[in-house]
Order: structure tokens, then sequence, then C-alpha cells
């Protein structure tokens, strides 16, 4: 699986975020109480969902430990801040480079996830940045069903 690297423009997110680590997975959670309100979000950029992961530092990737947190983010990109429901976030998301692999399959099947740090980003001419990693949910997502595509979205430099 190879993937493309793209240049990514600066984004503008709204969403609902939780902390979590892989061991105590909360992302259905986090998706049940935003996805109802996703129509209350004015000026969406599309019709994708972004699912994203802002880690503390690279060390998480260098020793996996399945209890280490993260901050994980349900959003949707808009165009701009000035209508934001309550009890929302907005972050803005820092362009720069990704590797954009196109995945089809299982969305809890992490084994994609393993080939991307431990054989693909070895052996390429990339580093990990340190920045938002995210997926993008679009019209071929569908939940845990083996048909599902997705773009994950790696920082690189």
């Amino acid at each position: 699986m190879e993937p493309r690297i793209e240049i990514l423009e600066e984004k503008k997110l709204i969403g609902n975020t939780k902390v979590m680590s892989i061991a105590n997975n909360k992302t259905k959670e986090l998706w049940s109480g935003f996805a109802p309100r996703i129509q209350e979000i004015e000026q969406r950029v599309s019709s994708d969902k972004i699912s994203m992961q802002i880690y503390n530092d690279l060390l998480y990737f260098k020793t996996f430990d399945p209890y280490q947190e993260f901050l994980k983010w349900a959003a949707v990109e808009v165009e701009n801040f000035n209508n934001v429901p309550e009890n929302m976030d907005m972050f803005v998301l820092e362009g720069g480079m990704y590797a954009v692999f196109d995945y089809k399959g299982l969305s809890n099947d992490f084994s994609v996830f393993q080939y991307i740090f431990t054989e693909w980003l070895p052996n390429s001419a990339y580093e990990l940045d340190k920045r938002p990693h995210f997926e993008v949910l679009g019209e071929k997502y569908q939940n845990n069903d083996p048909n599902s595509e997705e773009e994950i979205w790696i920082p690189i430099k």
C-alpha cells in the first residue's frame, strides 16, 4: 500500500473531543454524541467527516503503550467560525505535508496503522511530523463494514 504525498492547506474544524487511549477507546461514545448534531453546523465545506487524533509527542509512536492517552476529535470542516453551535469546539488544522493512504476495510482493524508505522515510514524518505493525524470519512465510509473506504492522513516531513 503506497500513499500519495499531499500538501494540506489549513483547515477550520468544528467538533467535539474526548481524551482516550487504545485500551480505553471512547470513539463510539464521541461519535454518537457528535453525529446527530452535525446538521447544526453551518457553512460546512463538504459532507466529509474528520476523525482526528492529537498526540502529546512523537514518543507515542516509539514505544507502544495501549494506556497512553491522546485527544480524539469528531469534526467537520467549515468555511469559518462565525456560528459555532453550543458545546462544540473549534480547531485550526495547520497545513503541511501528509502521506495519504487510501484504506478499504474495517475501521477497527489496526493492522493498517501497524504497516504504516513499522514498515512504510521507517523505509521511506520521510519522518513523522508533530501535527495531528486524521482520517477523512467520506461518502464511501461505512462504520465497521469490510467494504468501507476512508483516507488516512499521516503528518510527515
